[in-house]
């Protein structure tokens, strides 16, 4: 296509006008289309970008400019930028390449020559786009259940990325909004894990980065196994605690805290605690206690050996088979406080 863009003499830089002057005459600048054309071309940051001019005469004496002044006056170099250079497939091509674009190399580009009458100009805008990269992002964090919690992920990119954030647990669904800054109110147990911040723009492929969150709380029993026990034999009782930090165990008898001797054997693994007798006798049997606890709490529970034949209740106690009438009556009496 023929350039339409004739500008004053006035409006071009002095230094150009004093070069074309020296020029010979010559006909007008044809620029070959790009990007389907229009007057911009597109390119990724890192890429070579080829801003395509083609003169309808080889004798064409033709200029390359930018904002910063003369990259290219004929064959001769004025730029010192080494990424710069001519393009020349066949002798009417006067194309100038960039290798390894960088943002800076965006802007407006001119292609002028001096015709007969008057210099003619084909400018280019050159768009220049960058992969979308996260550049900071929360540390891991350990906090409180019930505390607030403000994760940061910041990012890159041109045009600016989109940053989405997920909670990574089995549904793994993302979180409502689009922002740098991801606020968890009275965060709680089951919102503890990895939160993955995601940056992405329509240039490559997103940037990914996580961040664990880990929540502490206080114990909660979620097991405790009472336990029949024949004498002679070999019996354990099982206890296990939920919490973060890990649960330390201990375990009472009646009041007195049991060690691991006189044929009582605790092992316990992070969650989780048992207690064995290796030889039971009639004084093994009865109620004993599993204590649970961390710096932020405490918990236990109630767990029983029992001999062979006994009731045990809901809740792991023992009792004995009794009439039913009985049981009602102790209930009443305990409701009417007799």
């Amino acid at each position: 296509m023929v350039a339409r863009v004739q500008p004053d003499r006035k409006q071009l830089p002095l230094v150009l006008l004093r070069l074309l002057c020296l020029l010979p005459t010559g006909l007008p600048v044809r620029s070959v289309d790009f990007n389907r054309g229009t007057d911009n071309i597109t390119v990724r940051q890192g890429d070579t970008a080829i801003l395509r001019c083609v003169v309808e005469d080889k004798n064409s004496k033709v200029a390359w400019l930018n904002r910063s002044g003369i990259i290219f006056a004929g064959h001769d170099k004025w730029s010192l930028d080494p990424r710069v250079e001519l393009e020349k497939r066949h002798s009417l091509e006067y194309s100038l390449r960039i290798q390894k674009v960088d943002v800076y190399d965006e802007g407006s580009y001119t292609c002028s020559v001096q015709t007969q009458h008057e210099p003619k100009t084909s400018q280019v805008y050159l768009i220049v786009q960058v992969p979308p990269k996260i550049s900071n992002i929360s540390s891991d964090v350990t906090v409180n259940e019930g505390s607030n919690v403000t994760l940061v992920c910041m990012a890159n990119g041109r045009p600016e990325p989109v940053i989405t954030w997920r909670h990574l647990t089995p549904t793994g669904r993302e979180l409502e909004g689009e922002e740098e800054y991801l606020e968890i109110l009275g965060i709680t147990r089951e919102q503890s894990g990895k939160y993955e911040c995601k940056a992405a723009n329509e240039v490559s492929s997103a940037d990914v980065k996580q961040v664990k969150v880990t929540v502490n709380y206080p114990p909660t029993i979620t097991e405790s196994k009472s336990n029949e026990a024949t004498t002679g034999r070999k019996a354990s009782l099982k206890c296990e605690a939920s919490a973060v930090p890990a649960p330390d165990f201990e375990w009472y008898r009646d009041d007195t805290r049991i060690n691991s001797a006189n044929g009582l054997e605790i092992k316990s693994t992070e969650g989780q605690s048992s207690l064995t007798v290796t030889n039971v006798t009639e004084e093994h049997y009865g109620n004993y206690t599993c204590v649970a606890a961390n710096n932020l709490g405490v918990t236990n529970a109630s767990l029983v050996l029992f001999r062979p034949g006994s009731v045990r209740g809901i809740n792991g106690s023992i009792s004995l088979a009794v009439p039913l009438w009985l049981l009602a009556a102790s209930l009443l009496c305990l409701l009417s406080k007799c």
